[in-house]
């Protein structure tokens, strides 16, 4: 179907005023279908044409003031309305289908207990598969729900929901919405109710999850307390949406969803095993971040798509900052800089890099290609940058303005600056044109070749702006790390300072650039790792050390030592995760030539860091699971299993037990009868998933048969279970078995898009991507499929993005294999 184009939505904005939604949605008519009746007032300013957008299974009815019109001319999703002006009223009557991809109007089992869940995930334009709409940002109007459904359902949504009778729910009437913030969430689902400063708070999950989220109830509780609280400190305007609703739904997409009023939460937030702490962290921050979103995003909605950039990365620059400075979870930046600095920071350095602030997207699905780490972390740091520069004061005094005097309606991006600069910000144009119109980023490298040591900056060729870096900079003195702050400004800065001393440059991660370590310094890494005390500073040097690696600069044997002596006195939990990851999907999986070394040592690493740590900080927890991931003596795995031979303080839990499963699964140590054994003991969704990567891990025939059905959808499953069977399908030591399936995979990713759309689409493209088959003839084969005119525009960004992986690999692999 043809996705909303910008020419389109200004067209009908211009046109249209729409006021109200009223729809009922009965979710009774059986397994596959529900019926949706939505009746919309409008006036058209003038005489035009339109349409409306609905995507049904059938379209059973249209009325347009009371005159039929012909169900028949529907096509593409779009319902045209000719020569209309004036007040009118809409009435739509459609068959719509459940979906099981996350969109629309989302139906899931859960196989603990055979019960049905469903919610509405209307983001990006997937509303139209639930109610008929006109469906752009910029066409805000009040919504009025009613919800028919089995009696011993729950139902909640936008608005305060009232049970009026057996089955029936009426949700109270909205403040004006834009249709992609739209939910209803409905289901015999276990709900948690509190209260806050007047505001009514309600958790929700699954029933077989409820003694979990009871569990969990007060850590998430006091964090929406917190937040609340610190968001009407700075903002200085009461949340808008009555009762505050976060519902963990089966099956999600994203991490959330920012529906007013009634966030959706993927469900494994609610943790069935013990949690790490950056596990809890990241949940502190997505909470903060959502409800951020509920006056930037909600309250105000950006005008069009482009400046969508804008909710996300402002939601994640507050989310983290709110989560820092209000709740326990005082690490949140440590885990940006371990985590999500490292996603945006090989994004912007790939060829689809695009500026951080939109440029007028074409349409729908062309601003969605842009939803990424660019999005969300680079533009989370540049706010962050922008804030020191301008000071708190001025920056909330800029917020508070442009919430003012856009509430409850649309802006763009260019309302914004204005109200900053009219808070006292001075012109931006400057600095908006170096930091959100300019993609790329900027090399910082200290240059020790003169007679002063000097850092110089590297602006991308393709891509050249005049970017200014207020860092500091770490020099070690023998004994210490000591701290200057410097101002780069020009493509050279003297740094005397640094005369035949270790540096960092950027230790507290102040700006967003790429660090190239030099030669003295990396020198001394192995003796200065281990002993730096400042976890910002070790992710600082760990993100310059990765990108190093990636970009060919540093040998993959140098970056495994520093894994092998880091990892052992890593005091972060979020530290051992990323290290653990690096070695693993980096080092073992792509640059290393030789991945079982790189496990050996890796394994070796995470257990001396296992049998060191006490288990109550969570970090002995995160290294029990490296060293799960890393081991390849089968007989201490199957010891651990059985629940022998466990270091003190750890646990076997559900997480711990299938994940030694998975491995070995990988290295051929179990058969599929034992993992269905262990899948009848607790038949969850969480034990189901697992399953599912573990039988695709196995190494045969058969094993990578079942992932690949998952992939070309010749076996229904779920989101989660597809995405498993793609992380199970390439594991290292089976390339001769799966190298039949990188040809495959070339020859049938771009027939995908006939059976996925949307996130569901990408997101199997690329876990499924034959990622470790580090080969130019993979690359080759890759190009080859998007040179096709017509590869769908999702699949040929993913595509676009893993094939600039892949050469990056093999240009690793070229440089440093001996």
């Amino acid at each position: 179907m043809p996705s909303l184009s910008l020419d389109e939505s200004r067209q009908r904005a211009h046109l249209l005023d729409v006021s109200s939604y009223d729809i009922i949605l009965n979710l009774t008519d059986g397994d596959e279908t529900f019926t949706s009746s939505t009746t919309i007032k409008f006036m058209a300013r003038q005489t035009g044409d339109t349409f409306i957008d609905v995507k049904p299974k059938q379209l059973v009815d249209a009325r347009l003031n009371g005159i039929r019109l012909d169900v028949d001319e529907l096509q593409d999703g779009r319902l045209h309305l000719p020569g209309i002006s004036g007040e009118q009223e809409l009435v739509i009557e459609a068959v719509m289908a459940y979906r099981t991809d996350g969109e629309g109007m989302h139906r899931a089992v859960d196989p603990a207990d055979g019960r049905v869940y469903t919610y509405g995930m209307s983001f990006l334009d997937a509303a139209p598969y639930i109610f008929a709409c006109f469906d752009q940002p910029d066409l805000k109007a009040r919504f009025s729900i009613e919800v028919v459904c089995p009696d011993d359902w729950i139902v909640v949504g936008n608005g305060r929901a009232e049970n009026v009778e057996p089955g029936r729910w009426v949700l109270a009437t909205t403040e004006p919405l834009s249709t992609y913030l739209v939910t209803v969430v409905a289901g015999p689902y276990h709900v948690i109710e509190a209260e806050h400063d007047g505001i009514h708070l309600g958790l929700e999950c699954r029933a077989s999850l409820a003694e979990h989220l009871e569990r969990e109830a007060d850590e998430i509780l006091t964090i929406t307390r917190q937040s609340f609280d610190e968001l009407h400190r700075l903002f200085e305007i009461r949340y808008p949406f009555g009762d505050y609703h976060q519902a963990f739904v089966p099956e999600f997409n994203a991490g959330a969803m920012e529906n007013a009023g009634c966030v959706t939460f993927r469900d494994p937030m609610v943790f069935t095993s013990t949690p790490t702490r950056y596990e809890r962290t990241g949940r502190a921050t997505t909470i903060a971040h959502e409800m951020a979103h509920q006056w930037f995003g909600d309250l105000v909605t950006p005008t069009w798509w482009d400046d969508l950039w804008l909710n996300e990365s402002f939601a994640e620059y507050m989310g983290n900052r709110v989560s820092h400075d209000a709740t326990e979870f005082d690490d949140a930046w440590v885990d940006v800089a371990f985590s999500r600095k490292r996603w945006g920071v090989e994004a912007d350095q790939r060829p689809s890099t695009h500026p951080v602030a939109g440029t007028g997207a074409a349409d729908a699905a062309a601003a969605l290609q842009d939803f990424d780490g660019i999005s969300y972390a680079k533009g989370a740091a540049v706010l962050k940058q922008l804030n020191t520069r301008i000071g708190d004061e001025v920056f909330l005094a800029g917020v508070r303005d442009h919430l003012t005097r856009h509430r409850f309606g649309n802006a763009t991006m260019h309302d914004l600056f204005a109200a900053w600069e009219s808070a006292g910000a001075g012109n931006l144009d400057e600095w908006i044109n170096g930091w959100l119109r300019t993609p790329g980023l900027d090399l910082l490298h200290l240059d020790r070749s003169g007679l002063i040591p000097q850092v110089n900056r590297t602006t991308p060729s393709l891509f050249p702006a005049d970017r200014q870096h207020a860092i500091s900079v770490a020099h070690h003195n023998g004994t210490e790390w000591t701290t200057t702050a410097v101002m780069v400004e020009k493509a050279t800065t003297p740094l005397p300072d640094a005369t035949d001393r270790p540096v960092i440059l950027d230790p507290g991660e102040d700006t967003w650039a790429r660090f190239a370590l030099d030669d003295r310094t990396v020198a001394d890494l192995p003796n200065l790792l281990p002993s730096m005390k400042d976890p910002l500073m070790r992710a600082a040097t760990w993100n310059a050390i990765r990108d190093a690696t990636a970009n060919a600069l540093l040998a993959p044997a140098v970056a495994l030592n520093l894994v092998k002596v880091a990892l052992p006195h890593e005091t972060e939990d979020q530290g051992v995760n990323a290290l653990g990851k690096f070695a693993i999907d980096q080092l073992a999986g792509k640059f290393h030539e030789d991945p079982e070394e790189v496990l050996r040592v890796l394994h070796g690493a995470a257990m001396r860091r296992v049998m060191t740590m006490a288990p109550e900080l969570h970090v002995q927890l995160t290294a029990m699971r490296v060293a799960i991931a890393s081991c390849s003596d089968e007989g201490l795995l199957h010891e651990w299993l059985g629940g022998d031979g466990l270091p003190s303080g750890v646990r076997l839990d559900i997480d711990l037990r299938w994940r030694i499963l998975i491995r070995l699964a990988a290295l051929g140590a179990t058969q599929r009868s034992i993992l269905g054994r262990h899948l009848d003991k607790e038949t969850t969704t969480e034990s189901l998933v697992s399953y599912t990567r573990a039988l695709s891990s196995l190494p045969d025939k058969e094993a990578k048969e079942y992932a690949w059905a998952r992939f070309t959808g010749a076996a229904a499953a779920s989101n989660y279970e597809i995405e498993a069977a793609g992380l199970g399908m390439w594991e290292v030591g089976q390339a001769e078995l799966t190298a039949p399936y990188v040809t495959r995979y070339f020859d049938q990713v771009a027939a995908t898009s006939n059976i996925r759309s949307g996130w569901a689409l990408s997101d199997t493209a690329r876990v499924f991507f034959p990622k470790l088959a580090v080969q130019t003839k993979t690359v080759q084969a890759a190009r080859q499929v998007l040179a096709d005119r017509d590869l769908d525009a999702s699949l040929r960004r993913v595509l676009a993005d893993q094939t600039d992986d892949l050469l990056q690999a093999v240009r690793v692999r070229e440089t440093f294999t001996r």
